[in-house]
């Protein structure tokens, strides 16, 4: 080949070599081939996209607390905040469902969750609840053994509430001062038997996150200002938390609302 014949050679070289330039390489490919090691922060998507959502989370707004005490100083039962704040409650039941990588999304997006625990049902994994505690979520009571209340006697109920600020007490160190009756069912000797406990405030819901989208108890059917929103225990595998996580996110998103700790408002 002539010394021309072998520049013009080296001349396409380069014009393709441009053509495959990072621009066009996936965003990891792109880091690491920019330097960044494989695995490394720099070669990893933002956290709102690794768990799904098109763009971050609104900030908290500064906590903004209403106590409300009724007149038969009892305590309320709240399925919804009065606030002006742009925030719902995410509130999660049972403690049936202990996946690691919950406790992820939780870290990375730092997400103030709310775990109403029941101690026949998440007793024997407390661990994976005291990691979630250390990631910011709070443990609150579901009662022992998940027993509808109404209608039962005062001592009955009442153990079945103190029994479980014991158990929680014992093994994280604090005392519940929320707790949600199972089935939403309570009376006045829930209540009674709930303040004798120690318990500030009785928590319902007025939207809850099914397995495909949010069903509501009264009110219009869309997210609202300070709602409490219930993600129960399913009994399939899917989807998974963190999928009906992902969906209730989005939800919240496109209702121009964020995320707030519920304990910083009751």
């Amino acid at each position: 080949m002539t010394r021309r014949g072998r520049t013009a050679a080296a001349g396409v070289f380069l014009v393709l070599l441009a053509g495959c330039a990072l621009p066009d390489a996936p965003p990891e490919r792109a880091a690491v081939e920019a330097g960044a090691a494989p695995g490394s922060a720099a070669s990893q998507p933002p956290p709102h996209r690794r768990w799904g959502l098109a763009s971050p989370l609104s900030p908290r707004p500064s906590p903004l607390r209403h106590p409300r005490q009724p007149a038969d100083g009892l305590p309320p039962v709240l399925d919804h905040v009065p606030t002006a704040h742009k925030v719902v409650f995410l509130t999660y039941d049972d403690g049936a469902e202990k996946d690691p990588r919950f406790v992820d999304m939780v870290r990375e997006l730092r997400l103030p969750v709310s775990m109403f625990l029941t101690d026949s049902v998440a007793g024997p994994g407390y661990g994976h609840f005291a990691r979630l505690r250390s990631v910011g979520a709070s443990v609150q009571n579901h009662t022992l053994d998940h027993a509808a209340l109404r209608g039962l006697p005062y001592a009955g109920q009442r153990a079945e509430i103190c029994g479980q600020q014991r158990k929680l007490h014992a093994r994280f160190g604090v005392r519940p001062h929320l707790f949600r009756p199972p089935y939403g069912t309570y009376d006045t000797t829930t209540r009674r038997a709930a303040g004798d406990c120690g318990i500030a405030a009785i928590v319902l819901w007025r939207a809850t996150m099914n397995a495909d989208d949010l069903t509501f108890t009264k009110g219009p059917a869309r997210l609202r200002p300070g709602d409490i929103v219930s993600v129960p225990s399913t009994e399939t595998t899917t989807p998974t938390l963190r999928e009906r996580t992902t969906r209730l996110l989005r939800r919240v998103q496109e209702a121009g609302l964020t995320v707030g700790r519920l304990e910083d408002y009751v």
